[in-house]
């Protein structure tokens, strides 16, 4: 299969969060099992030199943007069997940052039709297009009505990926001629318009040829109208070709065995040694170094999606037990300002890191002995199948993701790998944390919970191939 991937973001070259990642991993996992991979990308100023000094150009044309024509260079980079093409225009992209200025709208309108526009020319025609956000969601509704005429097009069956459907590219209707160079029939007739705007999310919802979301979990709790963001209706609507699969982590980069960041390797025979990670981790932020009391970790932004509200109500309780707490993450000033409070009156038992630390982040994942995750939605969430990789027991919230890949653990039984709470508020959150508290005094019974943790595949390579499977089916 020839697949071209399309987004606003993508690791290594620049990245915000689990979009980022997403793009970075699975067109990687498809090229290593012998798919003919490329993504497309906005040339961002930020790109790390070390790859921008490997961009080859290409040529350039110009892409009529409403009633302006705006120059656009093609730059390629081939890294680990996948072809980049990089869509340049300074004047959009010559800024810092990926997201929130004023003309967002303009800009991503600019980049779906110079994708388009590139594919042909640049002859890489691919039999799956998959659309990733609301940044590249009006690209199924363009490939067919703008673009339709093209015959090398009419075989290309695309495919939308819903990371977040909080946001959804929400525009005037005058957007259509002045972005688009379309009428205004597209919003009258009711085909883009969705509350009196043209909605690019819900355009791509329609038209796309399947619709997926990154957890079986969320693409049920999006037809609802407690999660669809006001596009339930919309998704019930077209269920029959809307599904979830579970992204993955790479295991190569989150590999407890292997982490050249961690003070000491471990793997799942030699447990033991992580014992040595949390010794770290406590010198490290400042901890009382004991070895018998567990640490809860969190890496997450401070924002409400996050949880972080819950956070705020319980966190004193919390530490009157015997308990560390080490928070790394940055955000809203509220909770920055708010957490910062509540450290200075437990300094000997809980830190705050208001940063963006990868190094100390893997430190989190290595030593802590649980990880709280209290996220009030969550489309799959990353952190915590990197806790279950380093046998961190995680503490959810049993939403999305979160439901789909925590098995909460069964007491009766003996079993699972982590801990839930399924009402939304802090004393549910508490009372899944006293039950962590609980187990973990029962050493084996806490070894083999962790055992369980490591075990459990949650690879890239497991979700590509369902990624796999559904292109087949469409391509028939």
């Amino acid at each position: 299969m020839r697949i071209l991937f399309v987004g606003a973001e993508c690791a290594p070259f620049f990245k915000t969060g689990g979009l980022g990642d997403v793009m970075g991993a699975l067109p990687n996992q498809l090229a290593k099992d012998g798919d003919e991979v490329g993504v497309a990308l906005p040339l961002y100023q930020d790109i790390p030199e070390k790859y921008r000094e490997k961009l080859v150009y290409q040529g350039n044309f110009y892409v009529p943007v409403g009633w302006r024509d705006q120059y656009c260079g093609i730059f390629t980079l081939e890294m680990n069997g996948v072809k980049y093409f990089f869509i340049d225009n300074e004047y959009y992209f010559k800024r810092p940052g990926i997201y929130g200025y004023y003309d967002d709208g303009e800009r991503y309108a600019f980049f779906q039709q110079a994708v388009i526009m590139m594919m042909e020319r640049y002859n890489f025609i691919p039999n799956i297009l998959h659309c990733n956000d609301y940044h590249t969601s009006f690209i199924p509704f363009l490939l067919r009505e703008k673009w339709g005429f093209v015959s090398a097009y009419s075989g290309i069956k695309t495919v939308l990926t819903i990371h977040n459907l909080e946001f959804q590219g929400k525009y005037d209707a005058k957007t259509l001629p002045n972005f688009f160079g379309l009428g205004y029939e597209w919003f009258d007739n009711g085909t883009v318009r969705f509350n009196n705007d043209v909605n690019w999310m819900k355009t791509g919802i329609l038209y796309a040829d399947r619709v997926t979301t990154v957890s079986p979990s969320y693409a049920e709790e999006i037809q609802t109208p407690e999660f669809g963001q006001g596009l339930d209706g919309i998704l019930r609507s077209v269920s029959y070709k809307l599904n979830g699969i579970l992204n993955g982590i790479d295991f190569d980069k989150y590999n407890p065995a292997t982490d050249p960041i961690i003070k000491v390797r471990y793997d799942v025979n030699h447990l033991k040694h992580k014992r040595r990670d949390k010794n770290d981790l406590q010198k490290t932020v400042g901890l009382p170094v004991v070895a018998n009391v567990p640490v809860i970790g969190m890496v997450t932004r401070l924002t409400a999606q996050k949880g972080c509200q819950l956070l705020l109500e319980e966190l004193d309780n919390i530490l009157q037990f015997n308990v560390q707490v080490v928070i790394l993450g940055n955000g809203d000033q509220y909770y920055e300002n708010a957490l910062r409070e509540i450290a200075a009156r437990h300094e000997d038992k809980l830190k705050l890191v208001l940063a963006f630390d990868v190094k100390l982040a893997q430190k989190i994942y290595a030593g802590a002995d649980a990880f709280l995750m209290p996220s009030a939605f969550e489309p799959c969430g990353l952190s915590q199948l990197i806790a279950l990789r380093y046998g961190t027991l995680p503490i959810v919230h049993q939403i999305g993701g979160l439901a789909d890949t925590v098995w909460v653990y069964d007491k009766t039984k003996n079993e699972g790998d982590g801990f839930g709470f399924r009402e939304f508020n802090g004393y549910q959150m508490v009372e899944a944390i006293k039950k962590m508290l609980d187990l973990y005094h029962e050493k084996e019974k806490w070894a083999k919970c962790q055992r369980i943790a490591m075990k459990s595949d949650f690879s890239w390579k497991n979700s590509a191939s369902k990624y796999q499977w559904m292109y087949g089916e469409l391509l028939g």
